[in-house]
């Protein structure tokens, strides 16, 4: 081979090079930029934060992270926390509650009550300096709520029985193995009378009303959006013009785009995680996880784990 044709290929080789280095860094700059748009706080223009709340409210570590980030994020100059929950755990709530009355120590925080927010999802939209509903919202079912199946029947008829030794009469009560005794029937009522004034008071705090009022309230009863206007559980009918105008009364400028705080688990990056799992249940038809089936045979609830703040409609 002539001296010629070697130079022409190393010629050649460091063009590869080049391209293959100028490829890596454009996949690396888009890498980057995807995540300064799915996390906004990574960025330097100022907006309105937007978090979604939907579905069996839980203790969620992750949607913790993102309010927190919101807080500390000074180019956020609001919080609209959007609420479409027919509740969950009476715990979940509370953290949650307590999280957005952090960012609220910072900057105007509103709550978006869409088609639902009853019980803890309600509770979460206390949080908030303003509640907006539509109209025709679903909200209220301030309460607490404590389930738990029974078995033993099932037990009889199949010829299984469970027999225990414990240390005490009230550990491991109920059980869904035997009928619960008055002592332990008690015993749970006040744990979720207990839970109960807590959720009263904290209704009474936020709305500002006094506490019979909110007791006459306090009876499970779910409401409309215009209903609960009247009962003083929300403070105004509308949607996004309402939130733009009560934010311009906090000195928050109507220009601001809203930026959504989606959860990262929705992220594609996650394909090793849920999606792998969502993929091999669909496409290879393998039952990873059963809960979800069991979910429609019982009932999601029965999955939530405590006390439970939840409206739910009669499947009867």
């Amino acid at each position: 081979m002539d001296h010629s044709a070697i130079a022409d290929r190393r010629q050649l080789r460091r063009k590869l090079t080049f391209w293959r280095i100028a490829a890596i860094g454009i996949a690396l700059f888009a890498v980057f930029a995807a995540a300064a748009w799915r996390w906004p706080d990574s960025g330097a223009r100022d907006h309105i934060a937007r978090v979604s709340i939907t579905g069996i409210i839980q203790d969620d570590a992750e949607l913790l992270e993102r309010l927190d980030r919101i807080a500390r994020n000074d180019r956020a100059k609001a919080l609209v926390v959007t609420i479409s929950s027919p509740g969950g755990t009476t715990y979940g709530g509370e953290v949650i509650f307590k999280a957005l009355r952090k960012v609220a120590e910072k900057k105007p925080v509103v709550s978006d009550v869409r088609t639902l927010a009853a019980s803890a999802g309600y509770m979460i939209a206390t949080a908030g300096d303003t509640i907006i509903a539509g109209e025709s919202s679903i909200t209220g079912s301030i309460g607490v709520l404590f389930q738990y199946p029974q078995m033993k029947e099932l037990m009889d008829k199949i010829g299984v029985s469970l027999e225990e030794i414990k240390s005490a009469p009230l550990k491991a009560e109920p059980s869904p193995f035997h009928p619960a005794s008055e002592e332990a029937k008690t015993m749970i009522r006040a744990m979720v009378m207990d839970s109960y004034d807590w959720f009263v008071d904290l209704v009474v705090e936020r709305r500002k009303l006094p506490r019979a009022e909110v007791l006459r309230l306090a009876d499970g009863s779910i409401f409309t959006g215009r209903q609960a206007l009247a009962a003083k559980l929300v403070d105004q009918l509308g949607g996004p013009e309402e939130i733009r105008a009560y934010l311009e009364e906090r000195k928050v400028s109507a220009d601001l785009p809203f930026v959504d705080y989606r959860s990262t688990n929705r992220s594609g990056f996650s394909f090793m995680g849920a999606s792998l799992r969502d993929f091999a249940r669909s496409i290879l038809g393998l039952p990873l996880d059963f809960q979800p089936t069991i979910e429609k045979l019982t009932g999601e609830k029965l999955f939530l784990d405590g006390l439970v703040s939840v409206w739910q409609v009669d499947r009867d």
